[in-house]
């Protein structure tokens, strides 16, 4: 490696190398609290596992764009997975292309996870991400991989005049070669366990960076894939890039270190490994919001409701922004006061609502 800026300088490129011993516990506490997931969902019915999966998938397409600094509306991207999951949450938003895209290839990646992955399916989720092929105000090459017309490519950061550059991909000439290697050993059955090779995917293809952009975010759907098979789950109940956003800044740091070091990569793999255990230990706590969602509507499973009342409680118990009163009721299930009082007052009487003790000038209302 000497006299080497980037880790695919190396000659031995693309041998990653790590310590088994060192990553044996960290892998075995993952692939223990992976199991332990499932078999929680195990015990539940069908609508609470599609409920704990849409929340899922719906953090793991918010927040990986949200590391790139692109911002989605969840309402939207919710929406657009169950649409295409076929998981009824009441009014939906409207289609949004952008959203769509980045849906369909966190799906194709999770659902369809034993198809091979050739380059023709990257090019596809590529194609997705930038429908209009531009990238803000930049016009991009979409689906194939880049070009380097415009110059190397590199991850900068800093204002104009005062950038520093994090990282320079191999040179565009390099990338057909270098991906039909990455793809091979995709798909093959290879040596590493499979929890570490979801973590050797993200590194090795986000190190190559084949397209013009969208390279974070592919790199993270090829790791979810990574994932499903290691778990032969196409269900997702916990998201790695939701953990990743919440520590963005030593991913970027462990990332940089990583790509600017020798062919170990122990460190990478403790820092993903520790990200993973991380996000399956939040997804415990939505499945127990999923439990408990459950656990409400078997027990009101027999009281005659509207749909507006049923519309509502769902969005209480999906966290409600605020305190719940009647104008706010009227508004969302576009109803009169007078109806939403009387929907309330109804809630009131069969002892699922109460007024709160902390309503303040308005009358707010809470889950009994």
């Amino acid at each position: 490696m000497t006299g080497s800026r980037y880790i695919w300088e190396a000659t031995d490129w693309p041998h990653l190398t790590y310590d088994a011993a060192l990553l044996a516990k960290p892998t075995a506490a993952v692939a223990l609290a992976q199991g332990r997931l499932h078999g929680r969902l195990a015990e539940t019915d069908e609508v609470t596992q599609e409920r704990a999966g849409l929340e899922a998938l719906t953090a793991d397409v918010v927040k990986s764009s949200a590391i790139e600094g692109e911002l989605l509306d969840a309402v939207s991207v919710r929406s657009s997975i169950a649409r295409r999951l076929g998981v009824d949450i009441g009014a939906a938003a409207a289609a949004d292309r952008r959203v769509d895209g980045v849906v369909d290839m966190v799906l194709d990646a999770t659902r369809h996870y034993e198809r091979p992955v050739t380059a023709q399916r990257l090019f596809g989720w590529h194609a997705g991400l930038f429908p209009t092929g531009w990238s803000g105000i930049s016009r991009i090459r979409v689906g194939g991989w880049r070009t380097d017309e415009t110059g190397p490519m590199e991850v900068i950061s800093g204002p104009y005049g005062k950038q520093r550059v994090h990282f320079e991909a191999p040179p565009a000439a390099r990338v057909d070669a270098d991906m039909r290697r990455f793809l091979a050993w995709l798909d093959a059955d290879t040596a590493e366990p499979a929890i570490l090779k979801a973590g050797l995917a993200h590194l090795w293809f986000v190190t190559i960076h084949p397209f013009d952009d969208g390279n974070g975010r592919i790199a993270r759907a090829l790791g979810d894939l990574a994932l499903a098979r290691s778990e032969s789950s196409p269900r997702r109940f916990y998201s790695l890039s939701a953990q990743i956003q919440r520590d963005r800044k030593n991913y970027y740091s462990v990332l940089e270190n990583t790509q600017r070091g020798g062919l170990d990569v122990t460190a990478w793999l403790l820092w993903f490994l520790d990200a993973l255990h991380q996000s399956i230990a939040q997804a415990d706590n939505t499945v127990d919001d999923a439990l408990a969602k459950a656990t409400f509507w078997r027990r009101w499973h027999d009281t005659a409701l509207n749909a507006r009342q049923i519309t509502m409680l769902n969005r209480i118990l999906d966290g409600f922004d605020g305190k719940l009163t009647s104008r706010k009721w009227a508004i969302i299930t576009k109803t009169s006061q007078a109806s939403a009082l009387r929907d309330i007052n109804e809630l009131i009487d069969h002892g699922i609502l109460r007024r709160s003790a902390s309503s303040g000038r308005s009358t707010a209302y809470e889950l009994a």
